[in-house]
């Protein structure tokens, strides 16, 4: 027989990951909207889309529309539109990340990118590219959810390789 474990002492013993939320915004050359990160962080120099981890309380959807509006000035409006979700083992030490990936739509043409204090540049980049610059994570992570934009799909990854 099994013995019985208060609920507050099971939820201790289950496994721990961090929750982030990202998103993907293409403009009207299916360019992906990409920020390099400032100085004085982890990732400083290296290039990623817009987005962090959750608040306390804060659903991946609304992280995204939050982190998207802080880094960007960008409003991706009221709809979710999830396009995929990587699981990555350990990230600089802290443990597992998942990372939820949003499709926040075509960037207008003439529309302002008000950078945060946490980037340096922003910049739109074709697929081919990518792969000349210093990612913050995987390549195939990027180019596996801009093949799922593209197609109107949603993308499972691990460690930023498609399933």
């Amino acid at each position: 027989m099994t013995d019985w474990v208060p609920r507050t002492e099971w939820v201790r013993t289950q496994p721990q990951a961090l929750l982030a939320s990202c998103v993907l915004m293409l403009d009207e050359q299916a360019r992906l909207l990409l920020l390099r990160y400032g100085t004085g962080g982890p990732y400083a120099g290296h290039w990623w889309l817009p987005g962090g981890m959750l608040d306390h309380g804060e659903d991946p959807w609304a992280a995204a529309r939050r982190e998207m509006g802080e880094e960007t000035g960008i409003d991706i409006g009221p709809v979710p539109a999830l396009l995929g979700v990587d699981h990555r083992v350990d990230v600089l030490g802290t443990g597992p990340v998942l990372d939820c990936f949003f499709h926040g739509g075509t960037l207008p043409g003439g529309v302002p990118v008000r950078l945060s204090a946490e980037h340096d540049r922003y910049g739109l980049f074709a697929p081919s590219e990518l792969a000349g610059l210093r990612l913050a994570a995987r390549l195939s992570t990027l180019q596996a959810l801009h093949a799922a934009a593209r197609a109107g799909g949603v993308v499972y990854l691990r460690e930023g390789v498609p399933l």
